[in-house]
């Protein structure tokens, strides 16, 4: 990683198109490398899990409705997909330099699946506070993140014991890596053993998302 850390510096410092047209062939040859390590995660994760693709996101920024002009991310990023419908959750590596982090989860449910989650929380919360006890959550991830709504959701009792998970909008888990961590020979060893440890959370999801209150199976 440690070109693609220097490409990104240089590119945080020059965010426009001259610069990155004077550098493609830098960085064409960072973005080759990066596959190839993002591909080595994706073989790795396969062995474990059932997953539907890999997607490479491109560095060129959507600027249409942002104030945000510049044109280039600053980071490189990745998304591992699981087979849906029974299998959910998705897998995301991010590398930029000081904010470096392997994560995954629900970034966008849609508002079935959603209603879903949070009528299960409505429910019993005893499941997901046992995955989130548990050591290995707990040193990787520490909680589920995610926005929120300001109160609690149509049809939710705001004094309900579980509203600081009902009123979220995503469900995801984040482990922050330090430069120096990411540059380290151990990295894709310790960034797959981050990406195992979110199973317990993504399993039990997709138990819920496949069954209706009662259980039942939807598919």
């Amino acid at each position: 990683m440690k070109k693609a850390f220097e490409f990104l510096k240089q590119l945080e410092k020059n965010n426009n198109r001259e610069w990155f047209s004077q550098h493609k062939a830098e960085y064409d040859a960072v973005v080759k490398e990066n596959k190839a390590f993002f591909n080595q995660v994706y073989t790795e994760l396969q062995e474990h899990d059932n997953l539907k693709g890999i997607h490479i996101f491109r560095i060129y920024r959507d600027v249409r409705f942002s104030k945000d002009q510049t044109p280039y991310k600053t980071n490189f990023g990745v998304g591992y997909s699981r087979s849906k419908p029974m299998l959910r959750g998705g897998y995301y590596i991010q590398i930029e330099p000081g904010n470096s982090f392997v994560g995954g989860g629900f970034w966008g449910p849609d508002a079935k699946d959603l209603l879903r989650i949070r009528k299960e929380f409505e429910s019993s919360t005893a499941e997901i506070e046992k995955i989130t006890s548990d050591d290995t959550f707990v040193q990787y991830f520490k909680e589920i993140k995610g926005d929120a709504v300001k109160t609690a959701p149509r049809g939710f009792d705001k004094d309900h014991p579980a509203i600081d998970l009902i009123r979220k909008k995503q469900y995801v888990v984040m482990r922050k890596f330090t430069d120096k961590e990411v540059l380290s020979d151990g990295f894709q060893k310790e960034a797959v053993l981050t990406l195992l440890a979110m199973r317990p959370f993504f399993d039990y999801m997709s138990e819920v998302l496949t069954t209706d209150l009662n259980g039942e199976s939807l598919f």
